[in-house]
């Protein structure tokens, strides 16, 4: 009798863990391009348990990829997550991070209704949070969002040689850098207003960041200075460059080889030249531009700076100041 007892506590008590290891997944479906390159990213994301690759949302039950163009689904990720590791906002801000939001049925290279962008939810709530989001992330976009966030119809799985496909051809096509993965996800950065930019910067760190100026070369502090740590945008505090990718240029700005987080790029026609600038991310602060004659050893570019847009981190109080993540790129 004792051992059926105890028989008995076995079972139920594996059973229970198992209904509660389940209620901690939750699942969402994300269609970003090519999802080769999409299963590939998010297989490499600590706290996503499983995912397979579909075609979803289209107008029809079933769906094949030579198809695509007759039943109008888009190419999507099928993920299932532990919500004790990983949260939706945390996977939504991946997705984001690897995807254009603003690009209308077209990712890199691949142009098609089945390429376009979208978060298709099997649950309220895991909708009513994907609305949220992408209204909060439209702000810092100048063109407008073209994500459907819609609740998820017609998914089919896709063929067998397109599940893996990276893990099975590990040169494969993929039209997403995975080393973001191993990259600490940025938070969102908020810009002031008017008023409280002008109250807490500098005349030349107004003029540089908001009105696209440049400061004299040589003038800046950071120009011939090299101590360990990061230089953060002076508006919005979010990440842009480490110490360990400062060089001598001679040129009288700060230069960098690359940044460490996500910064804008556009074209500049000013002054009768032709040149790329570069702005922050969340901010929008004019930073300077990027050239590619920087030494060939680091990559070749020369993202010249100006030092009224940046404040230095210094390696001690990075984790203080809420810059833990991003030691490893200064040490």
């Amino acid at each position: 009798m004792r051992k059926i007892l105890i028989f008995i506590f076995l079972i139920n008590f594996l059973w229970s863990a198992d209904m509660n290891k389940n209620a901690n997944n939750a699942e969402i479906y994300l269609a970003g391009g090519c999802f080769w390159g999409m299963q590939g990213y998010f297989d490499e994301i600590d706290g996503v348990i499983k995912t397979d690759v579909g075609y979803a949302n289209g107008k029809s039950t079933n769906a094949s990829y030579k198809e695509l163009h007759k039943t109008l689904h888009a190419e999507t990720l099928h993920l299932i997550y532990d919500k004790n590791k990983i949260n939706l906002n945390e996977i939504l801000r991946h997705f984001i991070r690897v995807i254009d939001p603003t690009s209308l049925n077209r990712q890199g290279n691949d142009v098609g209704t089945q390429y376009r962008s979208g978060i298709y939810y099997v649950d309220l709530e895991s909708g009513k949070e994907a609305i949220s989001f992408i209204k909060e992330i439209s702000k810092f976009y100048e063109k407008p969002i073209v994500v459907e966030v819609e609740p998820l119809r017609n998914y089919t799985l896709a063929e067998n040689y397109h599940q893996k496909y990276l893990e099975k051809n590990p040169n494969g096509y993929c039209h997403i850098d995975l080393n973001l993965a191993k990259t600490p996800l940025e938070r969102i950065y908020n810009k002031p207003n008017d008023d409280e930019i002008r109250k807490n910067l500098s005349e030349i760190s107004y003029q540089v960041t908001q009105e696209n100026a440049t400061e004299m070369p040589f003038s800046s502090k950071y120009d011939d200075f090299y101590e360990k740590g990061i230089y953060v945008d002076i508006v919005s505090k979010e990440p842009l460059f480490s110490s360990s990718d400062k060089f001598n240029a001679g040129c009288g700005w700060p230069s960098f080889s690359k940044p460490i987080g996500k910064i804008n790029e556009k074209k500049d026609f000013s002054h009768g030249m032709i040149r790329t600038e570069v702005r922050s991310k969340f901010a929008n602060s004019h930073l300077g531009h990027v050239f590619n004659d920087g030494p060939k050893s680091k990559g070749g570019l020369r993202y010249c700076i100006n030092g009224a847009a940046l404040e230095f981190i210094p390696l001690k109080k990075m984790e203080e100041k809420g810059y833990k993540d991003y030691i490893k790129f200064v040490e």
